[in-house]
C-alpha cells in the first residue's frame, strides 16, 4: 500500500510540539554493520544476529521552540488524520551539510515510504539553504536503519569507535553522507 498523498508533512509549530515524541517507537535490532577502510575508501559487511531484539531510544526533551521559524534548524512532522506518524529533525552544520539529528516513523507506518518523503523534505530544505549534502550518525547495530540510508543514496564516510564507549551494546558509531549533485 502506498501512503504517499494520504498524509501531510508540516514544519513544527507551537501547537504541534505535543506530537513530537509520538513517533518514538521500538525498532528491531537484527544485525550489525562491520566497516572496513581500504585505500581511503569505506566498505562494510553485514553480520546478522542469532536473535532479534527490540529497543527504543529515550524520548527527546529539547527546547522545541528552537526548531520553529529558524534558518539554521527545522523539524518536519508527518501526519495522517491528525495523528503524528513521523518526524525528521535537521540542523545546518559548520561543514555545509544538513545534519539529521533524528528521523523516526511510528512502527505501524514503517515501510510505506514516509521516511523517504521526510528525507526528501529535508533534502529540499537543505538545497534551499545552499548546503552541499546531508549527514547523520547511526549505531553499528542498527542494520535496518543503515540499509534504509544506503537505499536513499547515503554512503559510509567514517566511523568512531570511542563516541559510545559508555554503552557496551554499541561498538561503533557510523557516519553516513549524501552529497548533492
Amino acid at each position: 500500500m502506498n501512503m504517499e498523498g494520504k498524509f501531510i508533512i508540516s514544519p513544527l509549530k507551537d501547537e504541534l510540539i505535543k506530537d513530537i515524541n509520538q513517533t518514538n517507537d521500538y525498532f528491531k535490532v537484527f544485525g550489525r554493520v562491520v566497516p572496513s577502510l581500504q585505500s581511503g575508501k569505506w566498505s562494510y559487511e553485514e553480520i546478522l544476529f542469532d536473535e532479534t531484539r527490540e529497543i527504543r531510544f529515550p524520548d527527546d526533551h529539547l527546547d522545541w521552540s528552537q526548531y520553529i521559524n529558524l534558518e539554521d534548524k527545522m523539524l518536519f512532522l508527518a501526519f495522517i488524520d491528525h495523528t503524528c506518524i513521523g518526524q525528521i529533525r535537521i540542523v545546518k552544520e559548520w561543514n555545509r551539510f544538513c545534519y539529521i539529528e533524528n528521523i523516526a516513523i511510528k512502527k505501524e507506518y514503517r515501510r510505506y515510504g514516509i521516511g523517504k518523503l521526510l528525507l526528501s523534505e529535508a533534502e529540499e530544505w537543505a538545497k534551499q539553504s545552499r548546503l552541499i549534502g546531508m549527514s547523520l550518525e547511526a549505531q553499528d547495530d542498527n542494520l535496518g536503519a543503515c540499509r534504509f540510508y544506503v537505499k536513499q543514496g547515503f554512503v559510509l564516510g567514517g566511523v568512531d569507535t570511542l563516541k559510545q564507549s559508555y554503552n557496551s551494546n554499541i561498538g561503533t558509531t557510523l557516519y553516513w553522507y549524501k552529497v548533492f549533485e
